[in-house]
């Protein structure tokens, strides 16, 4: 665990965790950081917990010692947000120090007596409630619900100006050295780019209209730093990232990078020789292709690919009557996440009977994903000249769909 300076009072303590799943389910090839913040006044507390912490006292000593905070005086616990990986270290803490207030919204406080047991000392807090711990560090709590959890809450230190935001304006992704955006390199702002659009597609992108609620909230506040649970702090222009969420918003509901996405699945390789045909038109017309071949892909990386993506190719064939199950449940997914307004292409092979195409709509019109599909290729066993020739037709049709989806649109729009 690493602690960092982040203003006159304040600390984080970070560190990275690899080798997991994201809340179960989602596949980090890169990691994860873990932030958690102590503020210091008369009175200390601390904001989303020191998860990391291995639970022996003498780690917690030995790194709070660091920064001159002895755990046996910290008074409040701040819990923006219930989730385990911001709050599963209470328990443990409680064998240091029991005389402590835990500070959070009315939902948080029932989910702490589910998840930890009753008889914690729990304030309950409400929109522009305040706490002043002495020497100039005043708290002040902003409920933002359904960013992820309904329970979840910003805080904001008035003296530094800085906005601890939880799981808002996070990301996936390792910290080195670099925990600042004004210390990063080129490569580190496009990796945390990439880490981001994973983050808030796996994570976030089902409660997109709520984070728009939110980024409307952060804009009320006078913001020098950002500073989130998960990835890095910003300082020199926290801007960057309420932008950075304001377009992945975007992409949940159609936009998206100039790109398109192949998410194709074939048994027998009949399926995948339109799919070669298809990324050379795509590569011809100076689109970059992305190809994620399903089941051999990774949840999280599919959702976040489909997501960043202004257009989407399904090349599935038709196996028992339905659609190839691995894509199907691609799309599935695709529908929980409420990726929407997509312009999609579709086309596949089948054998005696199709049945593929039906399966799509009834995904699609049931998850309410409104995607702008071009009209159907379907093709009996291999592709032959004249199919290939359909396929390139719906390739380009798909790609004029895109068009008016791709990013930089997104602020032709709101003009």
């Amino acid at each position: 665990m690493k602690q960092i300076k982040i203003a006159d009072g304040i600390h984080m303590l970070s560190m990275n965790v690899e080798d997991m799943l994201f809340e179960g389910i989602w596949e980090i090839a890169n990691g994860v950081t873990l932030n958690s913040y102590i503020v210091k006044g008369e009175k200390t507390a601390i904001i989303d917990g020191v998860i990391g912490w291995d639970g022996v006292p003498e780690t917690l000593y030995k790194n709070l010692g660091e920064i001159d905070v002895n755990p046996e005086d910290i008074d409040y616990l701040i819990v923006n947000h219930m989730e385990p990986d911001h709050s599963g270290w209470i328990e443990n803490f409680k064998k240091i120090n029991d005389d402590f207030t835990i500070i959070c919204t009315d939902k948080a406080a029932k989910l702490i007596n589910s998840f930890y047991g009753d008889g914690e000392k729990i304030k309950v807090v409400k929109e522009g409630d305040t706490l002043d711990l002495g020497k100039g560090k005043k708290l002040s709590f902003h409920p933002v619900p359904n960013v992820h959890w309904p329970d979840t809450m910003y805080t904001y230190e008035s003296d530094t100006k800085t906005l601890f935001s939880c799981d808002m304006y996070g990301a996936f992704g390792r910290m080195n050295e670099h925990h600042f955006d004004d210390e990063m390199t080129s490569e580190e702002v496009d990796f945390f780019e990439n880490e981001g659009i994973r983050y808030f597609s796996n994570v976030m992108g089902t409660f997109a209209p709520m984070v728009e609620k939110a980024i409307k909230k952060s804009k009320e506040f006078d913001i020098n730093i950002i500073a989130p649970g998960h990835g890095p702090v910003y300082r020199q222009n926290p801007e960057k990232i309420i932008d950075d969420y304001t377009r992945f918003c975007k992409y949940s509901s159609g936009y998206g990078k100039k790109e398109i996405t192949i998410l194709w699945g074939s048994m027998y390789g009949m399926t995948a020789k339109a799919v070669d045909f298809a990324e050379k038109v795509l590569e011809r017309e100076g689109v970059k292709v992305n190809k994620l071949e399903m089941p051999l892909e990774s949840e999280s990386e599919m959702i976040a690919t489909v997501f960043k993506s202004a257009g989407v190719i399904i090349a599935a064939p038709t196996y028992e009557y339905k659609m190839f199950p691995p894509v199907a449940a691609a799309i599935e997914e695709l529908g929980r996440k409420k990726v929407t307004n997509k312009a999609a292409f579709r086309f596949g092979s089948y054998g005696w009977s199709g049945g593929a195409e039906r399966e799509l709509t009834e995904i699609i019109e049931k998850s309410r994903m409104k995607w702008d599909f071009v009209e159907t290729v379907e093709f009996e066993g291999c592709p032959n000249e004249e199919d290939l020739n359909k396929v390139e037709t719906g390739v380009l049709k798909l790609l004029e769909k895109a068009e008016e989806k791709i990013e930089g649109k997104i602020k032709e729009k709101a003009v």
